[in-house]
């Protein structure tokens, strides 16, 4: 009798089991992956790219992934407990892995991913923790992000190869040495006083804060793991915030907020400045709007976009002096007195919500999304650099030969993965505000009053930490 009723309850469960498939895949509950993407992503199309895509490949799975509509910098801390925060989420490595220690971003099983070998351990490691003894990934890099310059080559003065070419090397040296494109924003600004030379929002923590990292700061120690140790204020840190006030008096109080960076591409596009510091990421925009330009100028599309893809140029960041000061014209021949700029850069990627309605499905999404062919198109459609190695199918891809290269050399400093480095941002934004300020305007700062303010900026980050904590 024991085994007949076993027999009938096989039978029970597999009967189940089929009715259960059948429904899920046909008639029952749609799973819905909710998904917060970037608003350049969303405006460029390629978030509807890429739902389209995934929701055509799996239209038979009654799975459906959509955008998650809402504001690009979500709390998923907060939100998520509540229902309120997506299922995947793209966002910089400091973003997502200020959810690790409370838990709230899902561990991923890299090695089983098709990017898995694609990717260099370096830009994975901006998604590694360490959690209970055990190192986890929390993450999976799409693409590497750190500030390059971008100029106007039919901006240059007609005698740039023989005055502004000391070194004989065919670059203009007024964006490869800082001192000379200090020399040469001086000069345009002393000219018209609508226009700007070099011209970028100097409160901005991502773009700034290399100025302080190439004269010995740092953001934590132990390799950024340890919050205990502030460094922003070690070294000759103050020099690199001189800098940033020198930069100021080449410009007005636009630079100390936010009107250089909303306005950066028009800005760039009508002459009004030579150049700017910007991530890859907005290079579509820059010819945009570039084009747009030569279109009023009577040229028809083909000629415009040909003409702004022939004059934006990108390129790395202008070396510094080693002494620091900008104002003077030094020896560019002398290479034992330049040193490279270090840049703060980051790693984008996609991470899974603890929080997930669906976790498989969320995963197969952060593969899809990861995938050759998505990133491929992401790069298409944005200009990013890469972060698989695969998708660099461009040998003149000018980005991502410096991204990568700066990236394995050190210039590169990714930032902190850690939760505390969501302490660092409002200080560092206030310091440099106040630095800027001065600079543009009364310029009564010395020296030691740089340090004072970093002093300032340090402990504030401090009490930051400790209120978080």
């Amino acid at each position: 009798m024991k085994k007949v009723w076993s027999v009938v309850l096989a039978a029970l469960l597999v009967v189940c089991a089929c009715v259960s498939l059948i429904s899920c895949g046909k008639g029952g509950k749609e799973i819905i992956i909710r998904v917060l993407e970037n608003d350049t992503a969303k405006d460029k199309g390629y978030l509807d790219y890429l739902l389209n895509a995934f929701n055509e490949k799996y239209k038979d799975q009654n799975v459906k992934a959509v955008d998650a509509n809402m504001d690009e910098y979500c709390d998923l801390e907060n939100d998520g407990p509540y229902g309120y925060g997506p299922d995947v989420l793209y966002q910089a490595n400091d973003i997502l892995m200020k959810y690790v220690n409370g838990k709230h971003i899902l561990p991923i099983e890299i090695s089983e991913l098709d990017c898995y070998e694609h990717i260099p351990q370096n830009a994975w490691d901006a998604y590694k923790a360490n959690v209970e003894g055990r190192d986890v990934y929390c993450g999976v890099p799409v693409n590497v992000q750190q500030p390059l310059l971008f100029y106007r080559k039919d901006m240059l003065p007609d005698n740039w190869k023989t005055d502004w070419d000391k070194n004989n090397n065919d670059i203009p040296d007024m964006v490869e040495f800082w001192t000379e494109m200090y020399r040469y924003s001086k000069s345009i600004r002393d000219t018209d006083k609508s226009k700007f030379g070099y011209a970028v929002n100097l409160t901005n923590e991502y773009f700034n804060s290399g100025f302080l990292f190439s004269y010995g700061a740092y953001v934590f120690g132990n390799n950024n793991t340890d919050d205990k140790d502030i460094g922003l204020a070690s070294g000759d840190a103050k020099i690199g915030a001189k800098i940033i006030w020198d930069l100021a008096g080449l410009m007005d109080l636009k630079c100390a907020d936010e009107s250089f960076t909303n306005a950066r591409t028009t800005m760039l596009a009508n002459g009004t400045i030579f150049a700017n510091v910007c991530t890859p990421d907005i290079t579509t925009q820059f010819l945009k709007d570039l084009a747009l330009e030569y279109k009023k100028q009577g040229l028809s599309e083909e000629q415009a976009n040909e003409k702004a893809n022939e004059n934006l140029i990108l390129t790395t960041l202008p070396k510094l002096p080693k002494n620091g000061d900008i104002t003077v014209e030094q020896d560019v021949t002398d290479e034992t007195l330049w040193m490279s700029q270090k840049t703060m850069g980051g790693v984008n990627g996609y991470g899974i919500s603890s929080y997930a309605k669906n976790r498989e499905w969320s995963l197969k999404f952060v593969e899809f999304a990861t995938s050759l062919e998505m990133v491929t198109k992401r790069q298409e459609l944005l200009g990013i650099v890469p972060a698989r190695d695969d998708a660099l199918t461009n040998e003149d891809d000018i980005a991502t030969k410096i991204t990568f290269q700066n990236l394995n050399d050190g210039t590169l400093v990714v930032m902190p993965s850690i939760s505390s480095v969501r302490a660092i941002w409002t200080p560092i934004k206030s310091c440099f505000k106040t630095i800027a300020t001065d600079g543009c305007g009364k310029r009564t700062f010395s020296i030691d009053d740089m340090q004072t303010e970093l002093n300032k900026m340090v402990a504030n980050i401090k009490s930051q930490i400790e209120t978080l904590q």
